[in-house]
């Protein structure tokens, strides 16, 4: 179960960087979940704080158009980082070359793939709309990442199967789009 805790939140992170961390803070210190040893500095004050402002700025800053896309620059390797770090903060595993080998591949990798999604929708919405439609992607994207997230640490084994299912099909779509940018005409 922590392994689904731990691999769902780090997928969450690709929608927003923040917004799983603090959702794990939060049920960290309300004694819902809890983290393996090293890591229980995710359910103090300074981290519930620290992770409410940076929550609070990120979310703000999707609304802003032109930051938005210039967030996404950003927000692609801190995923990354955000999804190790939590996933590695829950896998019960002796050893730390293994313990953080499979937080990066497991929390890295779903959070990289989810941001990888997000970053191309708002490009594509971007160039569409020019930017009209970038905060009805950005709502989107704040309720996917509150809502899994929360799902995640209440449900952690039907969060886990709507997260894969959300990976599979971006996955999908990227295979897709890649198809048709590299598929000549005859």
């Amino acid at each position: 179960m922590s392994a689904c805790i731990g691999v769902g939140l780090a997928a969450c992170c690709g929608f927003r960087v923040f917004v799983p961390m603090l959702i794990a803070s939060i049920a960290t210190k309300l004694g819902i979940i809890g983290t393996i040893g090293g890591f229980e500095w995710l359910g103090g004050w300074p981290a519930l704080v620290g992770l409410s402002v940076a929550t609070l700025a990120e979310v703000g800053a999707y609304y802003i158009p032109w930051l938005d896309n210039l967030l996404d620059t950003v927000a692609t390797p801190a995923s990354i980082i955000a999804g190790t770090l939590l996933s590695t903060s829950f896998l019960p595993i002796d050893n730390p070359v293994l313990h953080w080998g499979l937080g990066l591949m497991l929390g890295g990798g779903s959070a990289g793939i989810v941001q990888a999604g997000t970053s191309l929708l708002r490009l594509g919405s971007t160039a569409t709309t020019g930017g009209l439609a970038n905060p009805v992607v950005a709502t989107g994207e704040n309720v996917a990442s509150f809502g899994l997230s929360i799902l995640t640490v209440l449900l952690p084994l039907v969060a886990a199967v709507l997260i894969a299912a959300v990976i599979v099909f971006i996955i999908s779509r990227l295979v897709a789009k890649r198809r048709v940018w590299f598929t000549r005409k005859s």
